[in-house]
Parts: C-alpha cells; structure tokens; sequence
C-alpha cells in the first residue's frame, strides 16, 4: 500500500490516460436519447446521451458538428460515435462525439409529449383556468428541496424584496422515484392551509430525467385542482415541463418565481413618492382654484353690497305675501262662512214670507169657498134631492110614489112623492 497521497490532478490524469489507452474507448457506438441539449455560441454541441438506466455527457466539438446534417433537440434517439475520456477539470468521463444520426425519438420525450397532448385536450391548460396572483401576499408556501440552492434563491431574493411576507417552506423530494408523491403530498397540504395565499413549487436546473418528477400526471392534476395560485418555477429558462404549463403561472427559474410572487419594495417607495407628489400637487392645484374663485366672488358688487341682490326682489315678495294671505285657504275659508250664513238668512226670511203669503191666500180662498160652499146654502134653508144616488135638478125628474133622500146641512131624510106640481114659468 502506498503511504504517499496522491492530488487529485495526479489521479485524474492516471485514469484519463487508462481511458485514452483502452482500445475498446477509442471507437465507441452508443445509442441513446438526448437530454440537456446545448448549442454553444461556437458551434459546439453538448448534451447528455441516457436509457431508463445511465447517462453519460456528451460532447461535439464545431468540426464535427458541422458535418450533422439533422437539427438535434431534447428526446431524440440518436446513435453517436466517438471516443470516450476524461475531462480533467470536472474529473468526469464523457464521450467525445465524432458522429450523430437519428434513431427515432426517445420513450420518455415520446410519453412526455403524448401526456402532454392528452392534458391539453382536456383543458388543464387554458388560460380560462388560471388564478390571478395576489399582489400584496402575506405567506407564501416553497415547495422544493431543502437543500437545494433554489429554496435558498427564493428566500433571499423574497426577503430583499418584500420582507414583510412570511416564506413557509415544504421540504421535498424533488428527483427520483420518490419525487412525484412527495410533490403531490406536500402540493395539498400547502392549498389545504387557509394562511399560504401563493404556492411557489419548482427546483433548479438539471437533465430532463432529473426534472421529470415535475411531467407526472399526478402532479399535473394535483395542480389543476388546488384553490390556491401557483406559480411553477422549474430548471432553467428553457426547460418545460407540464407543471409549468398548467400553473397558473410559469417562473423561467425559481429566482424568477420570487420576484414574479412579491412586488419590489424599492420600486413600491418610488410608486408611493410619486403618488403623494401627484396628490400633493392635485391639492395644490384645487386648493388655489378654490381661492382665485373666491376671490373673484367677492370682489363682486353684489356681494360687496348684498342688500341690493336682495331689493328687486323685496316689493315682489311683498306682493306675493299679500296675495297668498288673501288667497290662503283659511281667509277664503272664513269668508265663504260668513257668505253661507247670509245666503241662509236671506233664504229663511225668503222662506218665511213666502209662508205668509200661502196662509194669507189660503184664508182668503177659504173664506170664498165658504161663501160659494153649498152647505152655506143649505144652512139657510136649501136641500139637495137625491133620487137612487142622482140628484134631481128638476120636478119633472120625479113622479108620485118616487122615493127621495132630502140632504140638508144638518142630516138627511127620507120621503115619498105624493104628487107633482110643475112651474109654468119655467116651461118656458
């Protein structure tokens, strides 16, 4: 056993040049589905070549790249030759392309696209669906690892910002089998706490198998359902992932979902300095558009002698006074009264002479009847002579033996006719 330590770099370069002098890692064919794909500004590729077990990275240098005659992109199954060794720096071992052709595309971005698919059509991304995010949130709840330099992102940039929220943080597990549960677990438990009035849920950047706990179905739904708003915060700018679209809000990164969930308290001052200068000088504006109007009202005439706005319309009121009090109710009221009253003494005196007037005439008709009345006849000596109920007027009515009723004044009395007598002078 050796008792003289070796440097790292010493022990790095002894398996590099194992490596570099393995003929089997001279000439490698590797098939595999693309993750983390990146195209440096100077036309090298890297990216990561992995199956449902491994990865390894991968590297390919401008001169070959040039030679690539298909545009590479996340999932694509490809083969890729090339030679394996180790990049001292990182002490990683990698493939060092010379080749790349497509295979077809990868199960996993396959299966990502096709879940994809199916929750777009059932409408867990329409925008119709998203919450709007509070402006000024009390307590936001952190859904990732403890950590992980996200959760540490989100705190400081959170507390820079707007320190007066409370950052409630879930630890959870956010890669690897386990991930997917751990996620939904702590998803509902952070909705189900009525003070989390925004869920922040996410991790940092990383290959898309490290980032695949976040393209569960599970997770997506669990999302869909929660009351309140989230805001999905997960790998780089441009990693996609299903949570970040049913979210109703997507973070390029998780210290872009701390300054998307609070306001920035610096830019808050500017607002409210702003504001109050505004107001200021909106009060300041009316408060001497106040005074020159006022001064302009008095210094008026009218105001300076008021009593003159006043006497036009004194001798009219005057008028109107009289008129209304001889009009009032009450006056006409009392004056009808005194009307009625005469009307009905005028109309009993009326009524009393009229009375007069009747019994006078009534007497003086009497008195005339009286005299034309055949009774006053009868009283001086005259009878009426009834024959069966007919009154004779003349002897020549009766015969002997007639029954006759003599009526006088007094009473009536019964005869017979012994015999007639006629009066000659009235034969004539």
């Amino acid at each position: 056993m050796s008792t003289e330590a070796l440097s790292v770099s010493q022990l790095t370069r002894y398996i590099k040049a194992k490596f570099d002098t393995d003929k089997h890692l001279r000439d490698v064919l590797l098939e595999g589905e693309i993750s983390n794909f990146k195209r440096n500004v100077s036309g090298h590729f890297y990216f990561t070549l992995k199956d449902d077990q491994a990865q390894i990275s991968a590297v390919m240098f401008r001169s070959h790249a040039m030679r690539v005659d298909f545009a590479p992109k996340e999932g694509d199954r490809v083969h890729a030759r090339g030679y394996l060794s180790v990049y001292e720096r990182s002490g990683q071992y990698q493939i060092y392309c010379q080749s790349l052709s497509p295979v077809g595309e990868g199960d996993l971005y396959r299966s990502y696209l096709k879940l994809k698919e199916n929750l777009r059509k059932e409408g867990l991304f329409d925008a119709s669906h998203k919450k709007s995010l509070p402006r000024f949130p009390r307590q936001i709840a952190v859904i990732t690892s403890r950590t992980g330099a996200a959760v540490r992102d989100v705190i400081n940039i959170i507390n820079r910002r707007y320190p007066l929220v409370k950052i409630l943080v879930y630890p959870t597990v956010v890669q690897g089998e386990n991930a997917p549960r751990s996620i939904v677990d702590n998803l509902i438990r952070a909705d189900q706490n009525p003070d989390n009035e925004l869920i922040i849920v996410g991790r940092g950047g990383g290959s898309i198998e490290d980032l695949w706990a976040f393209n569960d179905e599970t997770v997506a739904r669990t999302i869909y359902h929660a009351t309140t708003p989230i805001i999905s915060a997960v790998g780089h700018e441009t990693d996609e992932t299903i949570a970040d679209f049913v979210a109703d809000m997507r973070a390029p990164t998780p210290s872009g979902a701390a300054e998307i969930a609070v306001p920035d308290r610096e830019t808050l001052r500017r607002d409210i300095h702003q504001h109050q200068t505004r107001l200021y000088d909106a009060v300041s504006r009316f408060t001497k558009q106040k005074k020159e109007g006022y001064e302009r009202l008095e210094n008026r005439h009218v105001m300076r002698d008021p009593q003159r706005l006043i006497m036009p319309h004194e001798r009219a009121f005057t008028h109107l006074y009289d008129t209304l009090r001889i009009l009032h109710p009450a006056r006409r009221l009392k004056d009808m009264k005194i009307k009625v009253a005469d009307e009905t003494k005028a109309l009993n005196n009326a009524q009393k002479r009229l009375l007069e007037r009747k019994h006078d005439r009534l007497i003086t008709l009497g008195d005339t009847l009286r005299h034309v009345s055949p009774v006053a006849i009868m009283e001086k000596g005259y009878v009426l002579v009834r024959k069966q109920d007919q009154l004779i007027k003349r002897v020549r009515d009766l015969t002997a033996g007639d029954t006759i009723t003599l009526a006088f004044h007094d009473g009536k009395a019964i005869s017979t006719v012994k015999s007639t007598e006629k009066d000659d002078d009235h034969e004539r």
